[in-house]
């Protein structure tokens, strides 16, 4: 199925709470992002709600160095400061901060962990999709752990050891186990099976800008 994008009719970000800081100091403010907000605005004008508009409202300088899709909850660092953006965001861009997200999956996954290695391109024609492309895609890795198994789920620990869009959504959808609540990838019946997109970014790890210390970020999963 199709899902919907967001627009002013379909847009219901959640006001309660308006933020969730799980941390802030003088350089990082670090929120636990709630399911259906928006990580930056949207093209849409009527998207104007979102993480950094309502962090700014309390500190100005605030800053996005990386992004949680609109239905995806989870910790998320914002930079205060020209400099704690430039050291954070590099280290996302030399794959120097650790990630772990844990998700709910349609079906019985038999196994009790293994990897995804399949490489990912936009969809140009359902785009913001992402397809599996052998050809020009980039290359994607996610490593993947059954936590507990369900009668029809499983929920899982996923790795990204790559950082592509809807990179967790995709691999989990091609390996046979759809994320639950997922109205881009998904069936009707396992977006039916979930009140939201069952996907939580549960832990991050990086390096302080100021202190140096490699520090890491809970966000305990809600569902």
């Amino acid at each position: 199925m199709t899902g919907p994008m967001p627009t002013l009719l379909n847009y219901f970000p959640p006001m309660e709470p308006y933020l969730n800081v799980l941390h802030v100091d003088d350089d990082i403010l670090v929120l636990d992002k709630q399911s259906g907000l928006l990580t930056v605005p949207g093209k849409d004008p009527s998207l104007w709600d979102c993480v950094e508009h309502r962090a700014r409202q309390t500190w100005p300088t605030a800053g996005i160095v990386h992004r949680l899709d609109k239905d995806t909850s989870g910790v998320l660092v914002l930079a205060l400061n020209k400099r704690a953006h430039g050291r954070i965001g590099s280290q996302f861009e030399h794959r120097q901060t650790t990630k772990s997200y844990v998700a709910r999956v349609a079906g019985r996954m038999e196994a009790d962990s293994g990897l995804v290695d399949l490489p990912l391109a936009t969809d140009w024609e359902n785009k913001p999709r992402q397809r599996v492309d052998y050809e020009r895609g980039r290359p994607s890795q996610t490593e993947w752990t059954v936590m507990e198994r369900e009668d029809n789920a499983t929920r899982v620990s996923l790795l990204p050891l790559t950082g592509r869009t809807h990179q967790l959504r995709v691999h989990m959808r091609e390996i046979g186990h759809v994320i639950l609540g997922d109205a881009f990838y998904g069936d009707p019946g396992s977006f039916a099976a979930a009140d939201r997109l069952q996907l939580h970014a549960a832990e991050l790890g990086f390096t302080h800008p100021t202190t140096g210390e490699f520090t890491t970020f809970v966000a305990p999963t809600p569902f």
